[in-house]
This record gives C-alpha cells, sequence and structure tokens, in this order.
C-alpha cells in the first residue's frame, strides 16, 4: 500500500550573521534581483490595472535547477510512501519520507533549506541504529550512495558491464534494479543533500555565505540532524554518518559540532555517535608538497598498472602494492627529498623501480623528475594503446584523442558512469518515492556551489582529519570505519593511510579498508558485496546488545 502526505516540516535555525556576496556572484545576484523587482512590479501593477493602467508583463520564472531563490518560495510538500523490500537476505517493511527541511537564521528568517530523503523500518523501536549520509563535492547531492550503496534501489549496469561494472550503458534507456546490498536491515538510512544541492535551495543571495563554507556547511547539517532526531523522536537511536569525498570533511566537522559548547554551536548539544564512516577520504589537505602526493600516490599507480597488465602479474594485486608501499616510505621518499642533490646512479635506480612498479618506462620518470601527479599518470599509463584511465576509478578507460580536457565530464570513469546514476535517481524519485517537483535535481553544482564555497580561498587546505580526532578523544566510543579504492587516483590508499596516522586519531577505533575498485568503492560486484558486508558489521558492533 502506498500512502502520500504533504506537511511542512518545522523550522530550524542556524546561527550567524548575513554577508554581502562575493564579486563573482553579482551579476547572478542582479539578476536575481531584477527578478524579484519584476516580482513586486507585477504585484503593484495589479492595483494599477485596476485603476486604468497598462499592466506590465510577468515575470520570467525562475531556473528550475536555480541555486538561490527568493524568500517566500515554497517548500516542497513532504512525501512519504509505503514499501516492502529484502536486504540483506531479510524481508523488511519500510517507509520512505522525503522532505525539504527549513534553516532559520537568529532573525526568524529561513536562508536556506536541506533536503533529506529517509528510509524507515516500519515498526521499529527507537534504539534501532541510524546512517545519517552526504556526498561531497562540496557542490554534490547524495545521489552516489543512495543509488550506489545504501538506498533499495541502484542502477542496472547492464551485462555488459561484467562483474566489475566499469563498461556501463552510457545512453538511455537506463534501468534501475533492487539492491539487496542496502543496510536498511540493520539501520535506518537519511541521505542529506546540503544547501544548493538536490532540492534544497539558498533563500535570498545575501545568505550563501551563510551556508557555504567548511565551518558554516559544517554547522548546517549539525543543526539538521539534531533537530531531525528530535522531531523523529529517535534520540535513543545509536546514530552514525557515512560522508564520501568532501563528505568526509563534512562528516568529520560534524562530529566535532555535535558535542556542542561554547566554541562549537554555543550550546551543549552531547549529539554523541557510534561511528563515522569514510569512503574516499578527503580530510588532510595541509600537506600538498608534490614530494608528498607522489609518494602517497604510487601504491594507486602501481595497483592500477597491475590490473591493467602495465607490469608483469608475477605477484598478487596485495603483494605488488606492498611492494610500492615499501618503495614510497622508503628509497623513493628519500630520493624525491634530496632533489637535485641525489647522483645519476642513484636516480637512475629509483627511476627504474618506479618503471617496474608502473610500466612507464624509466626515462620517461627522469624526463618527469620522478614523480607525476593523478592526471598525468593517467596519460601516460596506457599511451601506447593510445588509452587514458580514471582519476575517480582507474579502471576505466576512454581514448586519448578527442578529450575535451574537462577534469570530471572528460573523465573516463566519472563521464560514463554520471549519465547512469543521475537517471537512476530521477527515475527513482518519480517511479517510487512519488516525488513530482517542479524544480530539478541539483546533482553537482560546481560554479554556484563549489567555486563560491571557498570564497577566494584555494579548497581544502586544512587538516580537517583533527576535527575527527577532537570529537574521538571527547567520546571514547566512537569507532571510524575508512573505506578506499585500491583503483582510485583522487584520494588514494596511500593519502587515507597517511591521513589517519598523523591525524592523532586512536588507532584501535580506526578500522581501514582497501576495496578493489574505485573512488566508489560500491561500483563492482564483489566490492560492493564486501563494503556493504563491512558497513553491516561496523553498525552491528557498534550497537549495545
Amino acid at each position: 500500500m502506498n500512502r502520500a502526505r504533504s506537511a511542512r516540516p518545522r523550522s530550524h535555525r542556524v546561527a550567524g550573521a548575513g554577508r554581502s556576496a562575493p564579486p563573482a556572484a553579482r551579476a547572478g545576484a542582479a539578476s536575481r534581483a531584477l527578478a524579484l523587482a519584476l516580482l513586486l512590479g507585477a504585484a503593484t501593477g495589479g492595483a494599477a490595472a485596476a485603476a486604468g493602467a497598462t499592466a506590465p508583463a510577468p515575470p520570467p520564472a525562475l531556473a528550475a535547477e536555480a541555486v538561490v531563490v527568493p524568500p517566500g518560495n515554497a517548500l516542497l510538500p513532504t512525501v512519504e510512501r509505503r514499501h516492502r523490500g529484502r536486504f540483506g537476505g531479510r524481508a523488511l517493511r519500510y517507509r520512505s519520507v522525503v522532505e525539504e527541511w527549513p534553516l532559520v537564521g537568529d532573525d526568524g528568517e529561513t536562508i536556506a533549506t536541506v533536503g533529506a530523503i529517509a528510509y524507515l523500518e516500519e515498526g521499529a523501536g527507537p534504539q534501532r541504529p541510524l546512517i545519517f549520509a552526504f556526498n561531497g563535492g562540496p557542490g554534490s547531492a547524495s545521489l552516489w550512495l543512495h543509488m550506489g550503496l545504501l538506498g533499495p534501489k541502484r542502477p542496472d549496469y547492464g551485462a555488459q558491464a561484467g562483474d566489475e561494472e566499469i563498461r556501463p550503458p552510457t545512453a538511455p534507456p537506463f534501468a534501475l534494479v533492487d539492491n539487496p546490498e542496502s543496510p536498511l536491515d540493520v539501520a535506518d538510512v537519511v541521505l542529506i543533500d546540503p544547501p544548493g544541492t538536490g532540492f534544497a535551495r539558498v533563500v535570498g543571495e545575501a545568505n550563501a555565505d551563510r551556508v557555504f563554507g567548511v565551518r558554516e556547511d559544517a554547522e548546517a547539517i549539525a543543526r539538521f540532524i539534531g533537530d531531525w532526531l528530535r522531531r523523529h523522536g529517535r534520540e535513543r537511536s545509536p546514530r552514525y554518518l557515512m560522508g564520501e569525498s568532501y563528505g568526509t570533511v563534512r562528516a568529520a566537522e560534524v562530529a566535532r559540532l555535535l558535542a556542542g559548547g561554547p566554541t562549537a554551536s554555543g550550546r551543549m548539544d552531547g549529539i554523541a555517535l557510534n561511528g563515522v564512516m569514510l569512503l574516499g577520504q578527503a580530510m588532510d589537505g595541509s600537506r600538498r608538497g608534490p614530494e608528498l602526493a607522489a609518494v602517497t600516490g604510487l601504491p594507486s599507480y602501481a595497483a592500477t598498472a597491475w590490473y591493467h597488465r602495465a607490469v608483469p602479474r608475477a605477484d598478487t594485486l596485495e603483494a605488488h602494492v606492498a611492494r610500492a608501499r615499501a618503495f614510497a616510505e622508503g628509497p623513493y621518499l628519500q630520493a624525491l627529498f634530496q632533489g637535485s642533490r641525489l647522483d645519476a646512479s642513484a636516480r637512475a635506480a629509483v627511476a627504474a623501480e618506479l618503471a617496474a612498479l608502473t610500466g612507464i618506462p624509466a626515462a620517461r620518470w627522469r624526463e618527469l623528475d620522478l614523480r607525476m601527479d593523478a592526471a598525468a599518470f593517467g596519460r601516460e599509463l596506457l599511451r601506447a594503446d593510445g588509452l587514458q584511465v580514471g582519476a575517480y576509478d582507474a579502471r576505466f578507460v576512454l581514448p586519448l584523442a578527442a578529450s575535451g580536457g574537462d577534469p570530471v565530464a572528460d573523465d573516463p570513469a566519472m563521464g560514463q558512469y554520471a549519465p547512469l546514476y543521475i537517471a537512476a535517481l530521477h527515475t527513482h524519485l518519480r517511479e517510487h518515492l512519488g516525488v513530482a517537483a517542479g524544480r530539478a535535481y541539483n546533482a553537482i553544482e560546481f560554479r554556484r556551489v563549489n567555486a563560491r564555497f571557498w570564497k577566494g580561498q584555494p579548497p581544502l587546505q586544512d587538516n580537517h582529519a583533527l576535527a575527527l580526532a577532537t570529537a574521538m578523544r571527547r567520546n571514547p566510543a566512537l569507532r571510524v570505519l575508512v573505506a578506499t579504492g585500491h583503483y582510485d587516483l583522487v584520494t588514494t590508499t596511500g593519502a587515507a593511510e597517511q591521513a589517519v596516522a598523523l591525524s592523532g586519531m586512536a588507532p584501535e577505533r580506526v578500522t581501514l579498508r582497501t576495496y578493489a575498485s574505485g573512488h566508489m568503492p560500491y561500483v563492482g560486484v564483489a566490492s560492493r558485496a564486501r563494503l556493504a558486508a563491512d558497513v553491516r558489521n561496523f553498525v552491528a558492533s557498534g550497537v549495545s546488545p
């Protein structure tokens, strides 16, 4: 039985004063101000028309994908439906709840909204675990975790994609299938879309700076989580955060803020977490030297070379990666540190080992001063075959020729699986969740969120793993799961290991897992099953009997 319900969520306050938009946004602000002026003109024009004056033309409609909407813009109605499914081998009755929540400032005005799609077991007690999940960007909606791992449906990759799911359909028609790996058998799931992503919006141009920014974003999501728990009567539920990519920064900062305190929310919120799950972690941006990136990236380069048979498979994947890690942390790091002081024979020896690990000729390594970033590696590895490997998942390939040079749209992985995921999400919203919205679901907003989020500063300059370490210090029961793909060249396994090691996190409460996948470690039948099992075990082991 399906039941649809419309409701208006309660208001949720976010502290902070509004600031003017940055120069890059003023053109957009001016156009929206003009639209608002036309709206007011239309309203007064009605009175003028009654007096015999000519009414002005109606204002242009607000773009469906607009990130910023004018004050008074109506919230989407809350929609609930009931469903049945089987997850982890368990039959389950559950309901879906799609909500848009207002975030209200100290002045009582709505400054933005947060989108939430929840899957809640019918008849479950208040102590059932909860997973709050979000993706990254920072301007990305939660559709990747939603459709790839946590939701009840997932994209159908088709038989041609194989068990690794690396050849997905790239043009319609697209299809959905059931997702038995969803952890709904052990926990309820709430997918969160921050302001400007998904159906969530910023209300008024001047309020963008109140929700865009590392601190502002984390405060908004922390407040949303606290209010969601109160509204749904789930204060007693064990709770987990799951963040992916920039979402791992958000998770670390939200984990610290939820406890409250005078330097956090200004209140004693005391919202404790049982666990934090980090996929494709990007927490530490404070160490940006090219030498360090080369060292932490080498195990992933070696894994990619092994996968594409650019090197002989004399060893297993794990053994080849272990060899690369040992070399990276020893002779390679020392050689890069020496720089121009490294003598010719030592330089030749290092280049030879790099060639043995990656299949890229030693001469090319010497030309590039014994280092290359992920973009260069992606072009070099299979250059002889005219192919580029993906940065987000190096199992995916596309021709080197005719690339448009876009770091996302032309990435061999993102460029191929993004259309499938986005189409699958739209189908799921309409056909299963009963959502018929007049506005667009913003998958990733590069210009209107990402570009403004950093407020003119370079992105990711700080070590946000320290925030998670602080949260773990405050809460001795808080545990962390770090999940990384061998073939992720954007947030590498080496970077994940280093971020944890240098963070001050209690190592006995941190579990690191690596999967034969990429930035989204749930792409691939075997890796998705492994990750889903690890998530289930992580949640189950954190719940008291």
